[in-house]
């Protein structure tokens, strides 16, 4: 009886220092944490204003036609940065901070890089837009800052990056989780990505076509090397955090990431089919985009077989709700970023409004619902209080998951239909752009729903900031839970 006694009470010392380990974690990374979030979800209404304009200024051109930094070139650009470098990068950054800290398990070490870099990636997307909007664009598509904005953003991500390394040298255990792999390389790739392109197109610029084929290595890799593997590093940590049972198998998880590191690496080519480059450069790109298969195989085999049994908290929780809708679309973009790079497919909806589709579908369903779920989970961490009210984030939830669906079937099915025009040689090339404006209309319609959802989950983070969430022992449920769902990490 004595030992069983002394054992429970070694136990229950054990998880009473882990609670105040991470508590002393969570404290030590709110300041930097807080930081990019606010700045993230600024930037959110700044792009989704943008965004809002852009759309029926795609089906009413004339609408402030007459204002020079309102015209549809400069939005466009305006939105699609603020968008890719305002919300979502510091979003990521935000989140991977403190999931750095929290695997890592030791308090946040030099603070100081994270806010001075966070100061100062605000200054260059701040410099950026006032750029674009002023006519200083550079042409180039996900990389109109002007040179002196990407400066900026270059110095800031390098303090971030140098206090990623510095927390991965002095973590504790030599354990090192899969969300390490995944957030550790993005922070690794994004300045070889941005660097490397800003070198061959701005310092020492390749000549003709070869610009376009950098640009477009560019904002593939963007997507995949940077978004994508902060988005499945997010993914890895949050499902399995909020069910409370480990990663199914974690040999899966290491072919996922190694496959995906070497394929993602070699796409983006695959966009300028039957364009005036060798041959061999299409075909491995394509190729490339086929193997992706492999880790998103991988990695929805591991994510449905750790969630099996669990689907249910998904009427329950924030986090897992909108971290398992990222999760599926990030499947659906990937196979549908497979079919439209096939010679025959990209023949077909090349030029059209698919593309616009398929960005839509990696940045905003698998990366930004991922982003809103890891938010939802970590902010009451941050600052000692629950999310006020349910409805809220039901509305939010709904509300970007319809927008956002909307959207992409809108601008799908406008780019099919665009597609057969074009390629039909009865009919001239406005009455092929005429034919899709009832689909852009149902865009804007789309994007009415995620400026609703977009506000709403401002304003409730507001709160949240401000100290006007809930002060309670539980998180905030979805939907009323059953007695054994109370200790659950919600």
């Amino acid at each position: 009886m004595d030992v069983e006694a002394n054992t429970d009470e070694n136990d229950v010392t054990r998880g009473e220092v882990e609670q105040v380990e991470r508590a002393l974690i969570d404290a030590s990374t709110r300041v930097p944490v807080l930081m990019f979030y606010s700045s993230a979800v600024v930037w959110l209404l700044i792009g989704t204003l943008l965004a809002g304009l852009t759309s029926f200024k795609m089906h009413m051109p004339d609408l402030l036609g007459g204002v020079s930094f309102l015209t549809w070139g400069r939005i466009r650009p305006a939105h699609m940065n603020a968008m890719v470098y305002g919300w979502a990068s510091m979003a990521g950054i935000g989140t991977s901070i403190w999931l750095m800290a929290r695997l890592s398990r030791t308090t946040l070490r030099h603070p100081l890089l994270l806010v001075t870099g966070a100061a100062f990636w605000n200054l260059g997307v701040l410099l950026g837009l006032g750029g674009i909007l002023g006519g200083d664009s550079t042409g180039h598509q996900w990389l109109e800052f002007p040179p002196y904005a990407a400066l900026v953003l270059f110095i800031a991500y390098s303090l971030v990056v140098s206090w990623a390394v510095l927390m991965f040298r002095f973590r504790r255990g030599g354990h090192i989780y899969i969300t390490q792999w995944y957030l550790l390389g993005a922070f690794l790739w994004f300045p070889w990505l941005y660097g490397a392109t800003q070198i061959m197109l701005f310092v020492a610029p390749v000549q003709g076509v070869m610009q376009a084929a950098v640009t477009w290595w560019f904002a593939n890799n963007l997507l995949f090397l940077w978004f994508g593997a902060v988005g499945l590093g997010t993914a890895y940590y949050m499902i399995p955090k909020v069910i409370g049972r480990p990663v199914y198998s974690y040999h899966l998880a290491a072919i996922g990431f190694w496959t995906y590191a070497f394929f993602a690496s070699w796409t983006g080519m695959q966009r300028l089919v039957d364009g005036p480059f060798p041959a061999w450069m299409i075909t491995a790109s394509i190729a490339a985009t086929i193997l992706t298969i492999i880790p998103v195989a991988t990695v929805g085999l591991n994510h449905h077989m750790t969630m099996r049994g669990h689907f249910g908290l998904m009427r329950y929780s924030p986090t897992l709700r909108f971290t398992v809708f990222g999760a599926i679309a990030y499947t659906i973009f990937s196979l549908l970023g497979v079919l439209i790079s096939l010679r025959s497919v990209a023949r077909y909806v090349q030029f059209t409004q698919a593309s616009v589709a398929y960005s839509h579908l990696g940045l905003y369903a698998f990366f930004t619902m991922v982003m809103f779920g890891s938010m939802y989970y970590i902010v009451p961490r941050l600052v000692g209080r629950e999310w006020r009210y349910a409805s809220l984030i039901k509305l939010h939830f709904w509300a970007s998951a319809y927008g956002v669906m909307l959207m992409v079937l809108m601008l799908l099915v406008g780019g099919l239909v665009q597609g057969r025009d074009m390629n039909n040689t009865a009919l001239s090339f406005v009455e092929s752009t005429q034919s899709i404006l009832s689909y852009l209309r149902g865009r804007s319609l789309s994007g009415m729903l995620l400026t609703v959802a977009h506000f709403v989950f401002a304003f409730h983070f507001g709160m949240m900031l401000f100290g006007l969430g809930r002060t309670a022992s539980v998180p905030t449920f979805l939907n009323p839970q059953t007695e054994d769902l109370t200790h659950a990490k919600l």
